[in-house]
């Protein structure tokens, strides 16, 4: 116990700690002045950004059994959704659709019309010519631009309005990842629940592209869960069609063999009649079979239509969500108050450590 009591302890003096930092407050009002004059100057001109939000539910297909274990799964965190369903496309990779070019190349048509008024056109148009930008970073960004078209061979980007994902040019690429950038998807692992969100400058274009996307991702979901249905409705289209065709020109060919054949009795002429009226008899049965098969085929598609219900529909935001400018200054000043603590601990650092007491 005396070898403890005798071990040298070191302390710090908080009261020196204070008297040093308030023997240079100068400096930090010096600090603060600096830092706040360009905080201010940096995040002013920043461009105002809106977000809007919505949800919806989509039908999970799956028998009783699989959806009972479903309910039972997820009040723990998981998700059985994939039992007994025939859905590839889950709703748990819903959001790698928008990462899809084919998705989010289908989103450049749609018309958009700012708040006031003064721009209406398409949203690939929008992004690529009447966004907002910080005056301060423009000419470094031209700059970088420049410098990096020098390298680059330059892209030839048509003006006939079609955007293929298959083979897109250097500017769709450039707003296909402002997009994407833009659209943010998530799903509730454990209710399944869709939200969407979408930021952008302005709070009409960004409550109407929240409802497209919306829609669009709807539209996506119903053509994949209905296409093999569709596929066999216009397979039995078609066949109702030809045996339609078929029973008619059977007909015609009976009418006409009996209105030339009326008082005829030979028993060749009764015979053929008898074969017509047979294969006319044949193609109604082959007609009103394909009719019956067309119908079952138009429920199926009916079936496999999938029902959403919305949770929180498209409202066009009132307030900006940033960026905080109020929040970004005073993290700004927070931060350089803590740099500048400790570059005064630095150089006094050796005068607060005390000896024995």
């Amino acid at each position: 116990m005396g070898e403890i009591n005798n071990q040298q302890q070191q302390t710090i003096d908080l009261r020196k700690v204070v008297s040093l930092l308030w023997s240079k407050k100068k400096t930090f009002l010096k600090v603060w002045v600096v830092t706040f004059i360009l905080s201010c100057i940096w995040i002013l001109p920043q461009p105002r950004y809106y977000v809007c939000e919505v949800k919806l539910a989509p039908e999970i297909n799956g028998t009783d059994m699989s959806g009972g274990l479903s309910s039972i799964a997820s009040s723990f965190g998981f998700n059985l959704g994939k039992l007994g369903g025939e859905d590839a496309i889950y709703p748990v990779l819903y959001p790698d659709l928008f990462e899809s070019p084919e998705f989010t190349t289908a989103l450049f048509d749609i018309q958009v019309e700012t708040i006031d008024g003064d721009i209406s056109t398409d949203y690939y148009t929008y992004l690529l010519k009447h966004q907002k930008k910080n005056p301060l970073t423009q000419p470094f960004v031209r700059g970088y631009n420049w410098l990096k078209d020098l390298f680059e061979e330059p892209s030839k980007d048509g003006g006939n309005g079609i955007h293929d994902p298959f083979r897109l040019s250097k500017k769709e690429q450039t707003i296909m990842l402002k997009v994407q950038k833009k659209i943010l998807c998530n799903v509730d692992k454990r209710t399944d629940v869709i939200s969407i969100s979408v930021k952008d400058q302005d709070a009409l274009v960004c409550a109407t592209m929240a409802d497209s996307v919306m829609s669009h991702l709807q539209e996506f979901i119903t053509n994949y869960r209905t296409k093999k249905a569709r596929l066999d409705l216009e397979y039995y289209q078609h066949l109702s069609d030809s045996a339609r065709i078929e029973y008619v020109l059977a007909q015609k060919e009976y009418s006409d063999y009996c209105d030339a054949h009326n008082n005829v009795l030979l028993q060749a002429s009764i015979s053929q009649r008898d074969r017509l009226e047979n294969e006319l008899s044949m193609k109604l049965n082959t007609y009103q079979a394909m009719m019956t098969q067309l119908q079952a085929m138009k429920a199926k598609v009916q079936e496999k239509t999938p029902a959403f219900t919305t949770l929180k529909s498209a409202i066009v935001p009132i307030k900006p969500a940033g960026p905080k400018r109020m929040i970004f200054v005073v993290s700004v000043l927070f931060f350089s108050t803590i740099g500048t603590s400790l570059y005064i601990f630095k150089r006094g650092i050796t005068n607060l450590i005390l000896g024995n007491d």
